[in-house]
């Protein structure tokens, strides 16, 4: 007479059978997917590397003449010298001439009298009156000597910050430079007297010179034209001495900005001058890089650089000179300055090509690491106006993508900023695009450099995670929606996606932007026969797809999804049968090949289809589909493991997430014969994977009597009963459920004493049964259908099989689940729920089943875990 609970577990459900429809938990979710679901990985698309640097690659689908060139010649003439001249602001109208006779006499205390002077030119005065403009504003935009300019010699006594002007025949000090009043113009063409108060001690005039009388006319600062300026302006302050104590605040304030205008003119003539004329003598390479090197620091000492200072033009055209040496390494340090002086229009334009020009060659990367070109390029994206300047950005862009594929360059780019740049400019970019209605060409060409350059980034974590922090990942959704007509674009965008998707937060971050999935639909509409895209477009999919119960539904709701993976799987496949070419005689297929292209796309395309039919609603849906599920069928039948591995694992995965759904209208089950049979060549291969995922489809088609006495028949059973023994948990766990399913037929019982069954069982119960109460619960309710007519527990499963089961029962029913590897504590928690309500019970019945019917003959052995 079977008791209650006995009469309970006398009726088990079949493996895999799906149970009464409830609310479950994320953890149940994830371990029934053991059970009967499985989603698929697979490997990003391959993405060659180009063996040159340019800016669109060899499968461009942009034309010659439709794109910017990656070859040209950069020369000094290629240079304007009209943006030489300083920028300013509004120009001043100059001031009407009014002619004064003097007031009184020359006298001794006047020696400067003035005296009426005829009209001058008007075009003349306004020269005279633009050129004390501009003087007095670079005055005003702090083109100054700084402390500490001097070239160093012995320190003689420390500097003095504080500012101090005294008028008459006293010394003027500014910055610690002391400036004899009366010759403090400092001319080359008068004589100077100069001393400097500080760390670097007395400089004579003669020294601080030296060579520099010899230069060109438009390096000196003078000349008789500003001789005649200097003794007008001593006689200007002359006369004016007497009145000092009279003037205001204002008039002072002013007279200190003229004197540190002379001491900008000292800077220039002391600092700057001398090696302005080596850089003129172009004796050998390494003296003018050496001159290059310390022009910048001088012109960033006495704040020279941008576009504001007045001598600007000179030095720009020195500069210029120099881009016709054949020397990269001087071109980078030329390139460096210009753009520290903030050229405009051609010549921004100019420079940024002499850069790409360079960056073409990878030996150059060191140069470009070594000089800090790098920083100055981003400071071009992130200060110049975009719409002026797309040309001049989109070679500046060019060498960034270039040296980001140098991992070298990784950290240093992501730290200057270079991923919010980028995507600033992706966002003005977008918004220009949404105001005007229309995708300019220039624009398109600029974002092909920028989403490369954004592909190699994402490869640091730390890119990705400051992705995230912007909302990166909506404005390239964005990008590729407004120029999918830009195959390129769109192709690079996928790429970025392929790659960040790989990662958990990223994955997730792009799945709950629902706008992704539409657009996903739409390039694989447009696109369909292009491989590289789709691909990539399809790999995306399955990752958003794997683990995302909510990103299924989503796709799946979105209108045509199905019909759009039918066509691509159709399209694929017939390129793929169109592909495949027959061996000659003696000819062997190559050893792991990387898949074709055609068969790359059906990999990620069914491991899709796989992930969608996790979900309750789209998988019966799929199951019903005749030609999804007739191509499936087609492929798994054409197709050998040998040569197609992957592609065969992931469409047998796929037969068997839709064949755990016994609906009435399933294809999976009206040709579950056929299946079977297509199923007897993988469980013969010498593939593990593919025997496993065989097995698994055994597992769910078991459940019909018709499957299991297909298995009998072909004497499938032996072979799950062989592999009790592979050692391997989930090989086990699926064999285990074969037979469980075979046992509930009463006829087909007998069959576990084949091949030693009963042990093989028990030894598994002993092996894995202590951290796997899933494994554990089915060798559990075998037992307990084969025991139902028991009469005698040695009879029934031998005498050793009998004694170690009681002990291993005994023990597991005192024990907790232990747990190997890393769980969450939601996990752990779900995992010892179930080994107490699901396994325990099941345990304790088969115990006591065994225990009412064995004879005791001599003590149980304790095992050991």
């Amino acid at each position: 007479m079977l008791s209650p609970n006995d009469k309970k577990l006398e009726k088990l459900d079949p493996f895999y059978r799906p149970s009464v429809s409830e609310q479950k938990t994320s953890a149940e979710i994830i371990s029934e997917a053991r059970n009967a679901l499985r989603t698929l990985r697979a490997q990003r698309p391959f993405t060659p590397r180009e063996d040159q640097r340019k800016l669109f690659g060899r499968a461009s689908s942009r034309t010659p003449e439709n794109r910017p060139p990656s070859s040209f010649s950069i020369h000094a003439s290629s240079f304007e010298s009209s943006d030489s001249r300083p920028i300013f602001g509004t120009r001043l109208s100059p001031l009407e001439l009014k002619p004064k006779a003097p007031a009184s006499p020359a006298t001794e205390e006047d020696p400067c009298p003035s005296f009426p002077k005829p009209p001058v030119d008007p075009a003349k005065i306004r020269r005279i009156s633009s050129a004390r403009v501009r003087l007095l504003r670079a005055a005003s935009q702090g083109a100054l000597l700084p402390d500490r300019t001097l070239p160093p010699v012995q320190p003689k006594k420390r500097v003095e910050s504080k500012e101090t002007v005294t008028m008459g025949d006293s010394m003027v000090k500014i910055h610690g430079i002391y400036l004899t009043e009366s010759n403090a113009i400092g001319h080359l063409s008068h004589p100077l007297q100069l001393t400097y108060d500080g760390d670097f001690g007395e400089i004579k005039e003669q020294e601080m010179f030296k060579g520099a009388a010899s230069l060109p006319s438009h390096l000196r600062s003078g000349g008789d034209q500003g001789k005649r300026r200097s003794r007008a302006s001593l006689c200007s302050r002359s006369s004016d001495r007497s009145r000092l104590d009279t003037k205001t605040d204002s008039k002072l304030d002013l007279q200190e900005k003229d004197t540190e205008i002379e001491v900008g003119e000292v800077f220039w003539n002391t600092r700057i001058v001398p090696i302005l004329h080596e850089l003129e003598k172009e004796e050998n390479i390494e003296t003018v890089c050496a001159a290059c090197t310390q022009l910048h620091h001088a012109l960033e000492e006495g704040n020279m650089l941008g576009s504001k200072f007045k001598r600007r033009s000179i030095l720009l055209k020195t500069l210029y000179k120099l881009v016709d040496v054949d020397s990269d390494l001087l071109s980078l340090k030329l390139a460096k300055i210009i753009l520290a002086l903030k050229v405009s229009g051609k010549n921004l334009l100019s420079v940024c090509k002499l850069i790409f020009k360079i960056s073409r060659s990878e030996k150059n990367d060191s140069l470009i690491k070594n000089d800090g070109i790098l920083e100055s390029l981003l400071e071009v994206l992130r200060s110049e106006e975009l719409q002026a300047n797309t040309e001049a950005f989109l070679y500046c862009m060019g060498v960034i993508k270039f040296i980001s594929g140098n991992p070298g360059f990784l950290h240093e780019m992501i730290g200057k900023g270079a991923v919010e740049i980028l995507m600033n400019l992706m966002t003005q970019i977008n918004e220009n695009t949404k105001k005007s209605g229309t995708c300019l060409p220039n624009s398109g060409h600029l974002l092909v450099q920028m989403t490369a350059t954004l592909r190699n980034l994402v490869d640091s974590p730390l890119a990705r995670s400051k992705l995230l922090s912007i909302s990166a990942l909506p404005q390239l959704c964005t990008v590729m929606g407004q120029y999918i007509g830009d195959k390129e674009v769109c192709t690079n965008v996928a790429r970025i996606f392929s790659k960040v998707t790989t990662y958990h937060d990223c994955c997730v971050a792009l799945a709950n932007y629902s706008r992704c999935y539409a657009l996903f639909l739409n390039l694989i509409n447009k696109y369909q026969k292009k491989q590289d895209l789709v691909v990539r477009i399809v790999f995306i999919l399955g990752n958003l797809t794997a683990k995302n119960n909510q990103a299924r539904e989503q796709f799946s709701k979105e209108k045509g999804s199905i019909p759009t993976l039918l066509s691509l799987f159709r399209t694929f496949y017939k390129l793929d049968l169109h592909s495949q070419k027959p061996l000659g005689e003696g000819e062997e297929r190559p050893k792991a090949p990387r898949p074709a292209q055609a068969e790359d796309v059906l990999i990620k395309l069914t491991r899709v289809l796989a992930n969608l039919a996790i979900h309750p609603s789209v998988g019966p849906a799929i199951a019903a589909h005749p030609r999804i599920v007739g191509l499936l069928l087609a492929m798994l039948e054409s197709k050998s493991i040998d040569d197609c591995e992957e592609l065969v694992i992931n469409t047998t995965a796929t037969i068997n997430n839709l064949s755990y759904y016994q609906v009435k209208n399933s294809i999976i089950q009206d040709k579950k014969l056929y299946i079977a049979e297509l199923l007897l060549k993988l469980l013969v291969s010498h593939n593990m994977d593919g025997i496993l995922e065989a097995v698994r489809v055994f597992g769910n088609l078991s459940q019909d009597h018709d499957i299991c006495d297909f298995i009998v028949q072909k004497n499938v059973h032996k072979f799950m009963i062989a592999l009790l023994d592979a050692k391997h948990q989930d090989i086990c766990f699926s064999a285990c459920g074969v037979l469980l399913n075979l046992t509930v037929d009463k006829d087909k019982r007998v069959i576990l004493k084949e091949g030693g069954g009963i042990k093989k069982l028990v030894d598994c119960l002993r092996d894995f049964g202590p951290t796997d109460w899933q494994l554990a619960c089915l060798v559990c309710k075998t037992l307990w259908n084969f025991s139902e007519n028991i009469t005698s527990a040695s009879s029934c499963f031998g005498d050793e099989a009998a004694n170690t089961l009681l002990v291993l029962l005994s023990s597991f029913l005192d024990e907790e689940l232990a747990l190997n590897g890393s769980f969450d504590q939601d996990l752990k928690n779900y995992h010892k729920l179930h080994w107490e309500t699901e396994f325990k019970p099941v345990a304790q019945q088969l115990l006591n089943r065994i225990q009412s019917h064995h004879t005791f003959l001599e003590p149980l052995p304790v095992p050991s875990f």
